[in-house]
């Protein structure tokens, strides 16, 4: 497998011709059950040295352990942040901070609309009266955009989280957005990610420790009982799971 270094060299390299949706399905075949079982890192290498440039991570900044691993791989990578117009403080501060202390590109995007403009075509709330065209609105569709030069990207998927990530895979291939999709720690337990943060001294949202294990929007995030499902602070009292952007 490609060393660390050439990774990061074959990320900060020149080319920026993106490969057809057919190249890309190929190699999601050929190396998805490759890299099935392969160290979190290795997979990050891989993904940087196949797509140089045209590779970013995400985060929503529940914590920076994504963002963490992937630099200390590929040192200046991109780091893509969703700015729905409804975070938390603690979120903004944790992305400034993420920003701040590690040597990554964080690129910061927003939805078309603002909260004000969306609130007068839509009328107000639009999150309680129809959240799933408010994550639509403010979430799946800036990201889709943003990922417009990117031939892949990486989340920080876990399946341990709920039971519709079961199956994620590692090396996936995203039809919605032509993408391929790269979960680096999608087989890490809640106890691996603890550790990493102890050992590494990576950045937590506050909010974690005041319980919202799963922090989204405000307006739609809730803390939760301990012992209860982590993500069931998330849009409480209504039949909605996620936000549309890994179904």
């Amino acid at each position: 497998m490609i060393s660390t270094t050439q990774a990061a060299r074959a990320y900060r390299g020149t080319d920026t011709e993106g490969r057809s949706p057919e190249e890309l399905r190929d190699l999601v075949s050929h190396w998805g059950a490759e890299l099935e079982l392969a160290p979190a890192e290795t997979i990050i290498e891989w993904a940087a040295a196949t797509f140089g440039e045209r590779f970013c991570v995400t985060s929503s900044m529940g914590d920076a352990v994504l963002a963490h691993l992937a630099s200390s791989v590929v040192p200046d990578i991109d780091v893509v942040f969703l700015d729905t117009g409804y975070h938390f403080v603690e979120t903004i501060g944790t992305r400034d901070a993420v920003e701040a202390t590690l040597p990554v590109n964080l690129i910061t995007i927003t939805p078309v609309q603002s909260v004000a403009e969306q609130d007068a075509q839509y009328g107000p709330e639009l999150y309680r009266t129809d959240p799933d065209l408010c994550c639509a609105l403010r979430k799946v569709e800036p990201l889709a955009r943003s990922l417009d030069g990117y031939d892949a990207w990486a989340t920080g998927l876990r399946r341990s989280e709920t039971r519709n990530r079961v199956i994620a895979p590692v090396i996936g291939w995203d039809a919605k957005k032509q993408k391929v999709k790269v979960s680096p720690i999608a087989r890490w337990t809640d106890e691996q990610v603890e550790q990493y943060i102890v050992d590494n001294g990576v950045l937590v949202n506050p909010l974690v420790y005041d319980g919202y294990p799963s922090i989204g929007c405000a307006p739609c995030t809730r803390r939760v009982a301990p012992g209860d499902d982590p993500r069931s602070g998330r849009w409480a009292g209504t039949n909605k799971t996620e936000c549309g952007i890994h179904v």
